[in-house]
């Protein structure tokens, strides 16, 4: 068996253990401790003091500071805690402001946060995804349905039925996102997110994500014609697509978005590239002038 190389262990305390009385190293007749420091002759100094961490005897009048022996963890250096898991913490909730105007075309360098608004089938992962990607600076792109599906058992999909389940799951993913924003923002990383937000329903829907972000939040509504959603949407598979009488309902639904004052992009005629600098191009004109949400 190997030990730790430095000072033996202290006497273990507590009932059943050695016997009182006894020194450590008489119980362990095979570890013997290290042997006595004999006297020193007549007339020789004794040996210095004892030192302390820095490894620097203490200064006259100063108690010696206890040294490091090798048998426990690492002190951590003065001032600094060891309650943190990150480099930077968290504000609580606190607002996201928003960025100032870049001083070149489109955002630049700008650290925001964009919830991109559509029915699906509109694009909107797709274009997040390659803005994310072509900003020369860090940026982030959370997508609400692949934090919805991260439940894999118990999922509560609402194509098999709406209901108290499904609605408080995605109460919780976007709960989940907006932790996930301002997270990202208080590191430096700007970040977009994409979610089929209704205009009926203000309280859990844009209403809801300016809680979880912040009220610097910048919303762009990406709404394509019907056609071009129903063949995007013929292109999915899985849970993901949705039958054409209900992607019809929800087109209509977004239609409510004309009018808001939200920025809306109509990338019918717009390949996936083109949207995403549109994109960059609306959201430097909101920053610039914020609209009213």
């Amino acid at each position: 068996m190997q030990h730790a190389v430095g000072a033996p262990l202290p006497p273990p305390h507590g009932p059943g253990i050695g016997h009182v009385g006894r020194p450590y190293q008489a119980q362990h007749p095979g570890h013997p401790g290290p042997p006595p420091i004999p006297p020193p002759p007549p007339g020789q100094a004794p040996p210095p003091p004892a030192q302390g961490r820095t490894g620097q005897p203490p200064a006259p009048g100063q108690a010696p500071q206890p040294g490091w022996s090798g048998t426990g963890p690492t002190p951590p250096p003065a001032g600094q805690g060891g309650g943190h898991t990150g480099h930077i913490q968290l504000p609580p909730g606190g607002p996201v402001p928003l960025p100032a105007p870049p001083a070149e075309p489109g955002t630049g360098g700008a650290t925001l946060a964009v919830l991109l608004i559509g029915p699906a089938g509109a694009g909107k992962t797709t274009v997040a995804r390659l803005w994310a990607a072509r900003r020369r600076v860090p940026t982030a792109h959370v997508s609400l349905d692949d934090v919805r599906e991260w439940v894999c058992s118990g999922f509560a999909d609402p194509q098999a039925g709406w209901n108290d389940h499904s609605e408080a799951q995605y109460r919780l993913a976007r709960r989940t996102c907006g932790f996930a924003a301002r997270n990202f923002l208080a590191n430096g990383i700007s970040c977009i997110l994409d979610d089929a937000v209704f205009p009926d329903r203000p309280v859990v829907g844009l209403g809801g994500w300016k809680r979880h972000v912040g009220p610097g939040l910048l919303p762009v509504v990406l709404l394509p014609g019907l056609e071009i959603v129903l063949e995007r949407n013929a292109a999915r598979s899985g849970n993901r697509r949705l039958s054409d009488e209900e992607v019809a309902r929800i087109h209509g639904r977004m239609a409510g978005w004309y009018g808001s004052g939200l920025p809306i992009i109509d990338n019918s005629t717009y390949d996936v590239e083109t949207t995403a600098r549109v994109l960059d191009d609306v959201l430097a004109r909101s920053i610039a002038s914020p609209p009213a949400w």
